[in-house]
């Protein structure tokens, strides 16, 4: 990786310089050091660290303010839906049937899949142990992000598992249509990130995988392969290979309905590019889909995968679920989505967890699901002043935490029984996922903590440069003296155009200065507080929701995914 070069790169070559630190005065002294890192001086900044325990203040900077926390605020949607549904949950997604089969197999009617809010539908679980698979960076942020990587598993598996079942339930032949019930919410908005809207229907994350691979020599055509291969859309490709040193050039374009292009050029010797292409209708692309692995499973369907979600053929939802059921798909368990999310950020299976809190609701809408959480939030104890959120991802423009907020969840969740899954979710400082860049290989604080980060940028329209709008960092710390803390730290507004921009804000370079106070804090030698007694959290309430029925046995070992380069090996997304 590259080191940043200039008087930013020396002012944290001096911070990294810095001695261990044998006190709280000398830390507090090496933090308000970091805090005034040139370019991010004028940035509005709040940190809160507590031992985990007891919770008293190793240091505290405007812990009560409000500040916009990015991805960091997916750690309150996955908390609620832990606690609200549990660790154990698993969707199960059936298939009905409307009319009877006849003796030789024939189904004169419909097949119905009734769609349950399922946000992979088997398409990142691992055949070898029935985890979710993830990378550093996710398809999802192939747009915007490079690097961009696909786990090793079939997008299709849970249509292929439900195509199987309908097959040996006897029904070798369907001559009416195969519908997809979506109802279950209406698609919801989904900010920063593809797709740009969540349903209760998710195949492949509703995306189109285009993966670009340079040919072996310049002038040949580059090797194309979308992800998964459907007749629903078509594409037309033109990308060249370039030599080597040239800069690559991509440009996906949208050409109409279920139709886009690839165009612009590879050099030789790069890495495979992921460019992603949203589908437009969810409920049409699954259809085509089920359609296509029927077939493939010998099942004879009349309709033709090319047409629209006939929804208009539904009966009542009362009336599906009383229809007999000719096959079922159970997904892994909950704590799997709640591990992808927070591993990677993942904007669309956040935005999903406030609405599965919602399910039980009429009507079921992300307001009523997150009325749900902030009832959640108040059986927890969390400061209610300290959290305005409206949307799991932590990025809509009104959503605001504060660090005291924050914390307070952090530690609440370790006395809950999903509390294992709730922390091995978390990445690994310095190792993978959305932690990966936080410190260097080489730093004496990485591996050693657990934290979620977030990072929000727009553009200032009067200069053309981009504006970093937050970065983020919360989770638990272990120190070099084996003192257990909980932390959150966040740097807000901060300008990259006239003087800051040659003082290097950048993505890396905001992350290694909340990476220097993990180090700070990793060195600090302060004992540890006479009382080391797990904190107790309020009672619930009369009519407060059960805890979640998750046992540590049934949850993910702790270590299982600290081992070196996790993320990158195949074991991620």
């Amino acid at each position: 990786m590259r080191r940043n070069r200039g008087a930013w790169g020396a002012w944290i070559a001096l911070l990294l310089a810095t001695p261990v630190m044998a006190g709280p005065d000398a830390t507090a002294d090496r933090v308000r050091k970091i805090l005034a890192t040139p370019g991010f001086e004028i940035g509005h900044w709040g940190v809160l660290v507590v031992d985990r325990a007891s919770g008293e203040v190793v240091f505290e900077h405007q812990a009560d303010h409000l500040f916009i926390p990015a991805e960091v605020g997916q750690l309150f949607a996955s908390a609620a839906v832990l606690e609200g549904l549990g660790g154990d949950y698993r969707f199960q997604t059936p298939i009905h049937r409307l009319g009877e089969v006849g003796p030789d197999g024939t189904l004169d009617g419909d097949l119905i899949l009734v769609a349950v809010g399922d946000p992979s539908l088997g398409g990142r679980t691992s055949p070898r142990d029935g985890s979710l698979l993830y990378r550093d960076v996710d398809h999802t942020r192939a747009g915007t992000t490079q690097g961009a990587m696909l786990v090793e598993a079939d997008p299709l598996a849970g249509l292929d598992h439900l195509a199987r079942e309908v097959k040996a339930a006897g029904i070798v032949a369907v001559t009416g249509e195969v519908i997809i019930d979506d109802r279950l919410f209406p698609e919801t908005p989904v900010e920063g990130g593809a797709p740009s809207k969540v349903s209760s229907i998710a195949v492949n994350d509703n995306l189109i995988d285009v993966v670009i691979t340079p040919a072996s020599e310049p002038g040949m055509p580059a090797e194309i392969n979308t992800v998964p291969p459907s007749r629903y859309y078509a594409t037309e490709a033109r990308v060249d290979t370039v030599v080597e040193g040239e800069a690559p050039r991509i440009e996906l374009r949208r050409e109409g309905t279920r139709r886009f292009s690839i165009r612009g050029q590879v050099p030789v010797g790069h890495p495979p590019i992921v460019q992603v292409y949203e589908v437009e209708h969810p409920a049409d692309f699954a259809r085509a889909a089920l359609i296509e692995q029927l077939r493939g499973r010998g099942v004879r369907v009349e309709a033709s995968p090319l047409g629209d979600n006939p929804s208009d053929r539904l009966p009542t939802r009362v009336e599906v679920d009383s229809l007999p059921r000719v096959a079922l798909y159970m997904s892994p368990p909950l704590r799997e989505y709640v591990r992808v999310t927070l591993k990677v950020g993942h904007h669309a299976h956040a935005a999903l967890l406030p609405l599965l809190l919602s399910s039980a609701d009429e009507p079921r809408s992300l307001t009523n699901g997150l009325r749900r959480q902030g009832t959640i939030f108040q059986q927890l104890g969390l400061p209610g002043e300290g959290i305005s959120l409206s949307s799991g991802i932590g990025t809509h423009r009104t959503d605001r935490v504060s660090p005291r907020a924050v914390v307070a969840l952090l530690r609440a969740m370790q006395g809950r029984p999903a509390a294992q899954a709730f922390e091995t979710a978390l990445p690994v400082i310095g190792r993978e996922g959305t932690a990966l860049d936080i410190v260097a290989a080489e730093s004496p604080a990485r591996g050693h903590g657990r934290a979620h980060a977030g990072t929000a940028w727009t553009v200032d329209e009067t200069t053309g440069k981009p504006f970093l709008l937050s970065k983020g960092l919360a989770g638990y710390l272990e120190t070099a003296s084996g003192r257990d803390l909980a932390f959150a730290v966040f740097v807000n507004h901060v300008p990259t155009s006239g003087e800051t921009a040659e003082r290097g804000v950048t993505n890396l370079s905001a992350s290694r200065v909340l990476g220097a106070l993990c180090e700070a804090f990793y060195d600090d030698q302060s004992p540890q507080p006479r009382s080391a007694a797990v904190p107790q959290f309020p009672l619930q309430p009369p009519g407060a929701i059960p805890p979640s029925r998750e046992h540590a046995s049934n949850a993910p070992d702790p270590q299982a995914d600290t081992i070196e380069g996790i993320g990158r090996i195949g074991r991620s997304r």
